[in-house]
Protein backbone atom coordinates (compact mmCIF):
# COMPACT_ATOMS: atom_id res chain seq x y z
CA UNK A 1 0.00 0.00 0.00
CA UNK A 2 1.37 3.38 -1.01
CA UNK A 3 2.22 5.76 1.73
CA UNK A 4 2.77 3.03 4.32
CA UNK A 5 5.65 3.86 6.58
CA UNK A 6 7.77 0.85 7.49
CA UNK A 7 8.63 0.95 11.17
CA UNK A 8 12.30 1.16 11.95
CA UNK A 9 13.94 -1.86 13.54
CA UNK A 10 16.20 -1.05 16.41
CA UNK A 11 18.76 -3.62 17.49
CA UNK A 12 19.69 -3.19 21.12
CA UNK A 13 23.07 -4.67 21.91
CA UNK A 14 23.75 -5.15 25.56
CA UNK A 15 27.21 -4.33 26.90
CA UNK A 16 27.53 -7.95 28.01
CA UNK A 17 26.93 -9.15 24.42
CA UNK A 18 29.50 -6.72 23.05
CA UNK A 19 32.04 -7.87 25.62
CA UNK A 20 31.42 -11.50 24.73
CA UNK A 21 31.98 -10.81 21.03
CA UNK A 22 35.18 -8.90 21.79
CA UNK A 23 36.43 -11.68 24.03
CA UNK A 24 35.71 -14.29 21.34
CA UNK A 25 37.57 -12.22 18.74
CA UNK A 26 40.53 -11.75 21.08
CA UNK A 27 40.56 -15.47 21.95
CA UNK A 28 40.55 -16.44 18.26
CA UNK A 29 43.33 -13.93 17.50
CA UNK A 30 45.41 -15.18 20.45
CA UNK A 31 44.88 -18.81 19.37
CA UNK A 32 45.99 -18.04 15.81
CA UNK A 33 49.05 -16.20 17.15
CA UNK A 34 49.98 -19.16 19.36
CA UNK A 35 49.52 -21.55 16.43
CA UNK A 36 51.75 -19.36 14.25
CA UNK A 37 54.48 -19.14 16.92
CA UNK A 38 54.35 -22.90 17.57
CA UNK A 39 53.92 -23.89 13.92
CA UNK A 40 57.20 -25.85 13.83
CA UNK A 41 56.29 -27.85 16.91
CA UNK A 42 52.79 -28.44 15.55
CA UNK A 43 54.31 -29.72 12.31
CA UNK A 44 56.34 -32.22 14.38
CA UNK A 45 53.14 -33.32 16.10
CA UNK A 46 51.42 -33.85 12.73
CA UNK A 47 54.35 -35.89 11.41
CA UNK A 48 54.38 -37.98 14.59
CA UNK A 49 50.62 -38.53 14.27
CA UNK A 50 51.00 -39.84 10.72
CA UNK A 51 53.87 -42.11 11.75
CA UNK A 52 51.83 -43.42 14.68
CA UNK A 53 48.91 -44.18 12.37
CA UNK A 54 51.27 -45.97 9.98
CA UNK A 55 52.89 -48.05 12.76
CA UNK A 56 49.75 -48.81 14.77
CA UNK A 57 48.60 -51.75 12.56
CA UNK A 58 52.09 -53.27 12.83
CA UNK A 59 52.08 -52.86 16.63
CA UNK A 60 48.64 -54.47 16.77
CA UNK A 61 49.90 -57.36 14.65
CA UNK A 62 52.78 -57.93 17.08
CA UNK A 63 50.41 -57.83 20.04
CA UNK A 64 48.04 -60.36 18.51
CA UNK A 65 50.74 -62.87 17.60
CA UNK A 66 53.02 -62.55 20.63
CA UNK A 67 50.63 -61.53 23.43
CA UNK A 68 53.07 -58.84 24.51
CA UNK A 69 52.01 -55.71 26.36
CA UNK A 70 51.39 -52.52 24.43
CA UNK A 71 54.66 -50.86 25.48
CA UNK A 72 56.75 -53.95 24.74
CA UNK A 73 55.08 -54.40 21.35
CA UNK A 74 55.87 -50.77 20.46
CA UNK A 75 59.50 -51.29 21.48
CA UNK A 76 59.70 -54.43 19.32
CA UNK A 77 58.17 -52.54 16.39
CA UNK A 78 60.75 -49.76 16.83
CA UNK A 79 63.59 -52.29 16.88
CA UNK A 80 62.31 -53.99 13.72
CA UNK A 81 61.96 -50.66 11.92
CA UNK A 82 65.45 -49.60 13.02
CA UNK A 83 66.84 -52.94 11.84
CA UNK A 84 65.16 -52.54 8.45
CA UNK A 85 66.48 -49.00 8.08
CA UNK A 86 69.95 -50.15 9.11
CA UNK A 87 69.79 -52.99 6.59
CA UNK A 88 68.75 -50.63 3.81
CA UNK A 89 71.46 -48.20 4.87
CA UNK A 90 74.10 -50.94 4.86
CA UNK A 91 73.03 -51.82 1.33
CA UNK A 92 72.74 -48.36 -0.18
CA UNK A 93 74.93 -46.02 1.86
CA UNK A 94 78.29 -47.46 0.67
CA UNK A 95 77.09 -47.10 -2.91
CA UNK A 96 75.83 -43.60 -2.17
CA UNK A 97 79.16 -42.62 -0.59
CA UNK A 98 81.06 -43.98 -3.59
CA UNK A 99 78.84 -41.99 -5.94
CA UNK A 100 79.30 -38.79 -3.94
CA UNK A 101 83.08 -39.32 -3.86
CA UNK A 102 83.06 -39.96 -7.59
CA UNK A 103 81.13 -36.76 -8.16
CA UNK A 104 83.59 -34.78 -5.99
CA UNK A 105 86.55 -36.27 -7.85
CA UNK A 106 84.94 -35.51 -11.23
CA UNK A 107 84.01 -31.97 -10.22
CA UNK A 108 87.41 -30.43 -11.13
CA UNK A 109 87.09 -31.87 -14.64
CA UNK A 110 83.59 -30.42 -14.93
CA UNK A 111 84.90 -27.03 -13.80
CA UNK A 112 87.83 -27.26 -16.21
CA UNK A 113 85.53 -28.09 -19.14
CA UNK A 114 83.17 -25.29 -18.13
CA UNK A 115 85.90 -22.67 -17.88
CA UNK A 116 87.26 -23.67 -21.29
CA UNK A 117 83.88 -23.96 -22.96
CA UNK A 118 84.13 -27.70 -23.53
CA UNK A 119 81.96 -30.69 -22.58
CA UNK A 120 78.21 -30.88 -22.11
CA UNK A 121 78.18 -27.77 -19.90
CA UNK A 122 80.59 -25.81 -22.07
CA UNK A 123 77.75 -23.90 -23.75
CA UNK A 124 77.24 -22.01 -20.47
CA UNK A 125 80.63 -20.38 -20.95
CA UNK A 126 80.50 -20.08 -24.74
CA UNK A 127 77.07 -18.46 -24.91
CA UNK A 128 76.52 -16.87 -21.50
CA UNK A 129 80.08 -16.33 -20.16
CA UNK A 130 79.10 -17.71 -16.77
CA UNK A 131 82.66 -17.95 -15.44
CA UNK A 132 83.43 -14.28 -16.09
CA UNK A 133 80.16 -13.22 -14.45
CA UNK A 134 80.85 -15.31 -11.36
CA UNK A 135 84.38 -13.89 -11.07
CA UNK A 136 83.03 -10.37 -11.43
CA UNK A 137 80.44 -10.93 -8.71
CA UNK A 138 83.03 -12.39 -6.33
CA UNK A 139 85.46 -9.51 -6.96
CA UNK A 140 82.76 -6.87 -6.52
CA UNK A 141 81.30 -8.58 -3.47
CA UNK A 142 84.59 -8.81 -1.57
CA UNK A 143 84.14 -9.00 2.18
CA UNK A 144 80.36 -9.06 1.94
CA UNK A 145 80.60 -12.33 0.05
CA UNK A 146 82.78 -13.78 2.81
CA UNK A 147 80.32 -12.61 5.44
CA UNK A 148 77.51 -14.05 3.39
CA UNK A 149 79.25 -17.41 3.36
CA UNK A 150 79.79 -17.19 7.10
CA UNK A 151 76.10 -16.46 7.58
CA UNK A 152 75.23 -19.39 5.36
CA UNK A 153 77.48 -21.70 7.40
CA UNK A 154 75.81 -20.54 10.60
CA UNK A 155 72.39 -21.07 9.05
CA UNK A 156 73.33 -24.58 7.93
CA UNK A 157 74.59 -25.40 11.44
CA UNK A 158 71.32 -24.22 12.96
CA UNK A 159 69.36 -26.25 10.41
CA UNK A 160 71.32 -29.41 11.23
CA UNK A 161 70.71 -28.93 14.97
CA UNK A 162 67.01 -28.29 14.31
CA UNK A 163 66.73 -31.44 12.20
CA UNK A 164 68.38 -33.54 14.93
CA UNK A 165 66.09 -32.07 17.59
CA UNK A 166 63.04 -32.59 15.39
CA UNK A 167 63.97 -36.21 14.69
CA UNK A 168 64.44 -37.06 18.36
CA UNK A 169 61.23 -35.24 19.32
CA UNK A 170 59.19 -36.96 16.60
CA UNK A 171 60.49 -40.39 17.66
CA UNK A 172 59.36 -39.83 21.25
CA UNK A 173 56.06 -38.22 20.21
CA UNK A 174 55.30 -41.21 17.98
CA UNK A 175 56.09 -43.61 20.83
CA UNK A 176 53.78 -41.88 23.30
CA UNK A 177 51.03 -41.53 20.70
CA UNK A 178 51.19 -45.26 20.09
CA UNK A 179 51.26 -45.94 23.82
CA UNK A 180 48.54 -43.54 25.00
CA UNK A 181 46.63 -42.73 21.82
CA UNK A 182 43.81 -45.21 22.37
CA UNK A 183 43.40 -44.08 25.98
CA UNK A 184 42.98 -40.48 24.88
CA UNK A 185 40.48 -41.49 22.20
CA UNK A 186 38.44 -43.38 24.80
CA UNK A 187 38.46 -40.31 27.03
CA UNK A 188 37.07 -38.23 24.19
CA UNK A 189 34.35 -40.82 23.56
CA UNK A 190 33.46 -40.80 27.27
CA UNK A 191 32.63 -37.09 27.04
CA UNK A 192 29.93 -37.79 24.43
CA UNK A 193 26.34 -38.79 25.24
CA UNK A 194 26.10 -42.54 25.67
CA UNK A 195 23.49 -42.90 22.95
CA UNK A 196 25.76 -41.30 20.31
CA UNK A 197 28.98 -43.12 21.23
CA UNK A 198 28.51 -46.07 18.82
CA UNK A 199 28.00 -43.67 15.95
CA UNK A 200 31.12 -41.62 16.70
CA UNK A 201 33.16 -44.77 17.30
CA UNK A 202 32.19 -45.88 13.80
CA UNK A 203 33.17 -42.47 12.42
CA UNK A 204 36.48 -42.61 14.31
CA UNK A 205 37.25 -46.08 12.96
CA UNK A 206 36.53 -44.90 9.40
CA UNK A 207 38.82 -41.89 9.84
CA UNK A 208 41.53 -44.15 11.29
CA UNK A 209 41.32 -46.52 8.31
CA UNK A 210 41.33 -43.59 5.87
CA UNK A 211 44.37 -41.81 7.28
CA UNK A 212 46.30 -44.97 8.17
CA UNK A 213 45.64 -46.50 4.76
CA UNK A 214 46.77 -43.36 2.99
CA UNK A 215 49.98 -42.95 5.01
CA UNK A 216 50.99 -46.59 4.62
CA UNK A 217 50.03 -46.69 0.95
CA UNK A 218 51.89 -43.49 0.15
CA UNK A 219 55.09 -44.82 1.75
CA UNK A 220 54.83 -48.13 -0.13
CA UNK A 221 54.23 -46.41 -3.48
CA UNK A 222 57.15 -44.04 -2.91
CA UNK A 223 59.48 -46.97 -2.16
CA UNK A 224 58.32 -48.70 -5.34
CA UNK A 225 58.97 -45.55 -7.38
CA UNK A 226 62.45 -45.05 -5.94
CA UNK A 227 63.47 -48.68 -6.34
CA UNK A 228 62.18 -48.98 -9.90
CA UNK A 229 63.91 -45.83 -11.19
CA UNK A 230 67.13 -46.91 -9.47
CA UNK A 231 67.06 -50.19 -11.42
CA UNK A 232 66.44 -48.34 -14.70
CA UNK A 233 69.28 -45.89 -14.05
CA UNK A 234 71.67 -48.72 -13.15
CA UNK A 235 70.76 -50.60 -16.33
CA UNK A 236 71.35 -47.48 -18.46
CA UNK A 237 74.63 -46.76 -16.69
CA UNK A 238 73.56 -43.35 -15.41
CA UNK A 239 75.84 -42.20 -12.56
CA UNK A 240 74.51 -41.53 -9.07
CA UNK A 241 71.59 -43.94 -9.63
CA UNK A 242 71.07 -44.72 -5.94
CA UNK A 243 71.14 -41.05 -4.91
CA UNK A 244 68.66 -40.17 -7.66
CA UNK A 245 66.44 -43.08 -6.61
CA UNK A 246 66.36 -41.73 -3.04
CA UNK A 247 65.38 -38.32 -4.40
CA UNK A 248 62.54 -39.88 -6.39
CA UNK A 249 61.30 -41.84 -3.37
CA UNK A 250 61.28 -38.70 -1.23
CA UNK A 251 59.62 -36.43 -3.79
CA UNK A 252 57.03 -39.06 -4.69
CA UNK A 253 55.61 -38.63 -1.17
CA UNK A 254 54.32 -35.22 -2.28
CA UNK A 255 50.94 -35.67 -4.02
CA UNK A 256 50.53 -34.71 -7.69
CA UNK A 257 53.58 -32.45 -8.16
CA UNK A 258 56.20 -34.59 -6.42
CA UNK A 259 56.45 -37.35 -9.02
CA UNK A 260 56.53 -34.81 -11.86
CA UNK A 261 59.32 -32.81 -10.23
CA UNK A 262 61.31 -35.99 -9.58
CA UNK A 263 60.83 -37.06 -13.20
CA UNK A 264 62.14 -33.73 -14.50
CA UNK A 265 65.25 -33.83 -12.29
CA UNK A 266 66.17 -37.43 -13.11
CA UNK A 267 65.42 -37.05 -16.81
CA UNK A 268 67.67 -33.99 -17.09
CA UNK A 269 70.51 -35.87 -15.35
CA UNK A 270 70.02 -38.86 -17.68
CA UNK A 271 70.11 -36.62 -20.78
CA UNK A 272 73.34 -35.05 -19.53
CA UNK A 273 74.77 -38.58 -19.38
CA UNK A 274 73.62 -39.78 -22.82
CA UNK A 275 70.69 -39.02 -25.08
CA UNK A 276 69.49 -42.69 -25.22
CA UNK A 277 69.53 -42.86 -21.41
CA UNK A 278 67.48 -39.67 -21.25
CA UNK A 279 64.92 -41.04 -23.71
CA UNK A 280 64.61 -44.33 -21.81
CA UNK A 281 64.18 -42.55 -18.46
CA UNK A 282 61.60 -40.17 -19.92
CA UNK A 283 59.57 -43.04 -21.39
CA UNK A 284 59.85 -44.94 -18.10
CA UNK A 285 58.45 -42.03 -16.09
CA UNK A 286 55.53 -41.57 -18.48
CA UNK A 287 54.66 -45.29 -18.37
CA UNK A 288 55.25 -45.57 -14.62
CA UNK A 289 52.94 -42.63 -13.89
CA UNK A 290 50.13 -44.42 -15.72
CA UNK A 291 50.78 -47.65 -13.82
CA UNK A 292 50.93 -45.82 -10.48
CA UNK A 293 47.77 -43.79 -11.10
CA UNK A 294 45.62 -46.57 -12.52
CA UNK A 295 46.94 -49.71 -10.81
CA UNK A 296 49.18 -49.17 -7.76
CA UNK A 297 47.07 -46.50 -6.07
CA UNK A 298 43.71 -48.30 -6.41
CA UNK A 299 45.23 -51.62 -5.27
CA UNK A 300 47.32 -50.27 -2.36
CA UNK A 301 44.87 -47.67 -1.10
CA UNK A 302 41.89 -49.95 -1.69
CA UNK A 303 38.76 -48.37 -0.25
CA UNK A 304 40.53 -46.32 2.41
CA UNK A 305 40.71 -43.01 0.54
CA UNK A 306 37.74 -42.36 -1.73
CA UNK A 307 38.37 -38.96 -3.29
CA UNK A 308 37.81 -37.83 -6.84
CA UNK A 309 40.75 -36.28 -8.77
CA UNK A 310 39.12 -32.83 -8.46
CA UNK A 311 38.84 -33.17 -4.67
CA UNK A 312 42.46 -34.34 -4.52
CA UNK A 313 43.71 -31.39 -6.61
CA UNK A 314 41.77 -28.78 -4.64
CA UNK A 315 42.77 -30.22 -1.26
CA UNK A 316 46.46 -30.42 -2.22
CA UNK A 317 46.50 -26.85 -3.55
CA UNK A 318 44.82 -25.52 -0.42
CA UNK A 319 47.11 -27.55 1.86
CA UNK A 320 50.24 -26.41 0.02
CA UNK A 321 49.12 -22.78 0.22
CA UNK A 322 48.46 -23.05 3.96
CA UNK A 323 51.45 -25.09 5.12
CA UNK A 324 53.79 -25.75 2.20
CA UNK A 325 55.01 -29.31 1.62
CA UNK A 326 53.66 -30.53 4.96
CA UNK A 327 50.23 -29.13 4.07
CA UNK A 328 50.31 -30.89 0.71
CA UNK A 329 51.20 -34.18 2.41
CA UNK A 330 48.41 -33.81 4.98
CA UNK A 331 45.80 -32.49 2.55
CA UNK A 332 44.52 -35.81 1.22
CA UNK A 333 44.10 -37.62 4.57
CA UNK A 334 42.46 -34.50 6.06
CA UNK A 335 40.11 -34.29 3.08
CA UNK A 336 39.37 -38.01 3.45
CA UNK A 337 38.59 -37.55 7.16
CA UNK A 338 36.28 -34.61 6.39
CA UNK A 339 34.54 -36.75 3.78
CA UNK A 340 33.88 -39.44 6.41
CA UNK A 341 32.33 -36.85 8.75
CA UNK A 342 30.23 -35.28 5.99
CA UNK A 343 29.02 -38.69 4.82
CA UNK A 344 28.01 -39.57 8.38
CA UNK A 345 26.15 -36.28 8.80
CA UNK A 346 24.23 -36.80 5.55
CA UNK A 347 23.38 -40.36 6.53
CA UNK A 348 22.15 -39.20 9.95
CA UNK A 349 19.96 -36.45 8.51
CA UNK A 350 18.41 -38.70 5.88
CA UNK A 351 17.57 -41.38 8.41
CA UNK A 352 18.66 -44.98 9.07
CA UNK A 353 17.55 -46.10 5.62
CA UNK A 354 20.56 -44.45 4.08
CA UNK A 355 23.13 -46.54 5.99
CA UNK A 356 23.40 -49.12 3.23
CA UNK A 357 24.02 -46.55 0.52
CA UNK A 358 26.42 -44.57 2.71
CA UNK A 359 29.15 -47.03 1.78
CA UNK A 360 29.40 -45.36 -1.63
CA UNK A 361 31.88 -42.45 -1.77
CA UNK A 362 30.26 -39.09 -1.28
CA UNK A 363 32.79 -36.99 -3.16
CA UNK A 364 33.87 -39.30 -5.94
CA UNK A 365 35.25 -42.75 -6.76
CA UNK A 366 38.75 -44.13 -6.87
CA UNK A 367 40.60 -41.25 -8.39
CA UNK A 368 44.26 -40.52 -8.39
CA UNK A 369 45.25 -39.92 -4.80
CA UNK A 370 48.82 -39.00 -5.07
Amino acid sequence: MLGTVTPERVVDLRPRTIMRVLLIVLAVAASLEVIWIARHVLSWVVIALFLALALDPFVGFIQRHTRLGRGTAIAVAYLIVIAVIAGIGATFIPKLVDEVNGFVQALPNYVHDLTHGRGRLGFLERKYHVVEKVREQVQNGGASRVLGLSGAALSVTKSVITIIAATVTIVFLTFFMLLEGRTWVERVYSLLPEASRPRWRRVGDDIYRTIGGYVTGNIVISLIAGASITVVLLVMGVPYAVALGLIVAFLDLIPLAGATLAGIIVTVVAFLHTVPAGIVVLVFFVVYQQIENHFLQPVIYGRTVQLSPLAVLVSVLVGAELAGILGALAAIPVAGALQVVIRDQLATRRGPGIEASAEAPALGGHGSTA
